[in-house]
Formats: C-alpha cells, sequence, structure tokens
C-alpha cells in the first residue's frame, strides 16, 4: 500500500498546525509559498474550502484570481478569520469580504475595486499599493497604526534612521489612499482620521528638529491639524488657567487696589483673590477688556501675550468646529 501523505507543516504563530495533506513540498495547496498561483481562478475553490470550515489562517494566495469571491458567513456574528495570508497582487475586484478577519496579513498591490470591505478587519496588515477604487469601507478597522508605523517607531528607537524613513513614507502612502477612498464615498469622519494620521507621517519624514518639524507637531498639538476641536477647547482652558497664576503672582489692580498672592493674607482671601485673577485671565483670553482690573509691571507682558494668543485661537477653533459640523 502506498504511503500516507504527510500532514501540512504550516503553524501558525500561535502554535496551531494546518491538518491538511502535503502536496509533497512539505505545505498543503494552500499554504505552499511557493507555489505559482499567478492568474488561477481560486474563487470557487476557495468558497467551498471556507464553507466547509477549511483551515483559513496564513494562505498563500499571491497574484490568484479571486475576482467576485464571496466570503460571506451568513447568519454568523463573526465572519472568515484569514488572518496571517499573503494576498500579494491578488485580484479581489468585487469581493463579497463583509465582516472579514485578516489581521498581520499582506493585502499589498491586491485590487480590491468595488469589494465590500464593510466591517472588516486588517489589523497589522500590509495595505501598501492596494487598489480601492470603489470598495465600500465603512467600519473597516486598520488598528490605531499600521504596521509601517509600528515598525518605523521601532527602527528609529533603535536609531536605523533609513529604515525608519522607508517605514513612514509607506504609511504616508497608505493613510493618502484610505483618505482618498474614504472621501470619495462620503466617509468624511473616517477620512479626517486618516488625513490626520497622513499628516503626522509626512512630519516624522521631516528633519528630527527642523523648524518645519516642531512647527509641525505644535499644529498638531494646538489642532490636531484641523481635525480635533477638543484640543484648541484644551489649549485654551490651560493658557487661561497659567495666566491666571502668572497674574496671581505678579500682581494686577483690582478697584484700586493690588491683587496678588499673599501670605499675610487668610486663605478664604487669597482664594478671592486668585478668583478675581482667573476673571482678569478670561476676560483678557476673550478680549472683552472691561478694564475693572489692570495689569501692572510683569503683568503687561502677559495680558499682551495672552490676548493676543487668545483672539488667534478663538478664530482657530471657529474654523475647526465649523469644518467638522459641516461634515
Amino acid at each position: 500500500m502506498p504511503s500516507e501523505l504527510p500532514i501540512c507543516k504550516y503553524v501558525t504563530p500561535q502554535g496551531e498546525s494546518c491538518p491538511n495533506k502535503s502536496m509533497g513540498a512539505g505545505y498543503c495547496f494552500w499554504h505552499d509559498p511557493k507555489m505559482d498561483k499567478s492568474n488561477m481562478d481560486l474563487r470557487d475553490k476557495l468558497e467551498d474550502y471556507a464553507k466547509d470550515g477549511g483551515f483559513l489562517y496564513g494562505l498563500k494566495l499571491k497574484r490568484a484570481n479571486l475576482a467576485g469571491i464571496n466570503l460571506v458567513r451568513r447568519g454568523k456574528s463573526n465572519g472568515y478569520d484569514l488572518s496571517g495570508s499573503d494576498f500579494y497582487r491578488a485580484n479581489l475586484a468585487n469581493a463579497h469580504l463583509f465582516n472579514l478577519t485578516m489581521k498581520d496579513g499582506s493585502l499589498m498591490k491586491a485590487n480590491l475595486e468595488h469589494a465590500n470591505l464593510h466591517c472588516c478587519d486588517f489589523e497589522h496588515s500590509n495595505l501598501l499599493g492596494v487598489k480601492l477604487e470603489g470598495a465600500r469601507l465603512d467600519k473597516i478597522n486598520i488598528g490605531t497604526s499600521l504596521q509601517q508605523e509600528i515598525d518605523g517607531r521601532a527602527a528609529e528607537k533603535n536609531g536605523d534612521l533609513d529604515q525608519a524613513l522607508d517605514n513612514y513614507e509607506q504609511s504616508e502612502e497608505i493613510y493618502r489612499a484610505l483618505r482618498k477612498a474614504s472621501e470619495r464615498q462620503g466617509l468624511l469622519e473616517m477620512s479626517g482620521r486618516f488625513s490626520h494620521k497622513e499628516l503626522i507621517m509626512g512630519r516624522l519624514l521631516l528633519p528630527k528638529y527642523s523648524g518645519h518639524r516642531i512647527t509641525s507637531k505644535c499644529v498638531d498639538m494646538l489642532c490636531g491639524y484641523g481635525e480635533k476641536p477638543l484640543n484648541v477647547i484644551t489649549f485654551s482652558i490651560s493658557l487661561i488657567l497659567i495666566c491666571s497664576l502668572f497674574y496671581f503672582s505678579l500682581g494686577v489692580m483690582a478697584d484700586g487696589a493690588l491683587t496678588s498672592l499673599n501670605f499675610n493674607n487668610s486663605l478664604k482671601q487669597n482664594f478671592y483673590d486668585f478668583a478675581s485673577c482667573l476673571y482678569f485671565s478670561v476676560v483678557t483670553f476673550t478680549t472683552l477688556g472691561y478694564g475693572d482690573i489692570t495689569p501692572i509691571g510683569g503683568s503687561r507682558i502677559v495680558a499682551a501675550f495672552e490676548a493676543f494668543t487668545g483672539s488667534f485661537t478663538l478664530a482657530l477653533f471657529v474654523v475647526v468646529f465649523v469644518k467638522k459640523m459641516t461634515r
């Protein structure tokens, strides 16, 4: 009797082995990385394999033709899990992939035109060069950061600047593609998130201590490149509180009397004086200028700075808020 074929030697990073029979090279058809699947029409074969409960982790399907494939688990709360799979340059145009999970895999340069990617999970997958024209992207998950971004930060930390810049450039390209695709579909909240990440990657490509990069970082902290109005509010409140402490330390004139920190006064009196300084800080920040409290000495410099910054910040908040609300 002929000897039984050995089991596929593919093992997931979690230690789970593929139960399929080897094709002779140590791997089954689905996990053989050396088997040329270029333009193989595997749509029906993969659909049947998935429906029969096949081992879907880590599939090797470079350049395979999977146009129009339907990998939707109807009636199930979770979709198929193809994590770790390689779909480099695969044709997945018009594919139905609703709720599919493909973490830690590769869709590099894959054709996903007009594919249904609703609720798909691509966390830590390589999406470089993927074609997304007409693809449905609502509620997709790519994680908080792309894998290239994570690798870039790790490389920069280890001193490999060339590798870090290469990863940041790839990340910028992916975020840009996702932003454009989501904009075309009217997913403006999603496109805003991708736009923010794209601009961060662009900043990381600049020389580390250049004026352009420092300015870009400040804009990000202040308003998230126009995507985070809450940052403007946080900055405004912080500036008002900091300036009020300066006024309390340096002194201001209120009702003809000096109002400042005085250790000879009671705690209650100091609290009231600080409240007056806080009130003056709000009035100065908003450029109301009632005139009931006036700065003296060094407080004048603080007041001038706060008034200038406040007028700019209020205008910025209006712009950012309107931008977000009109979406």
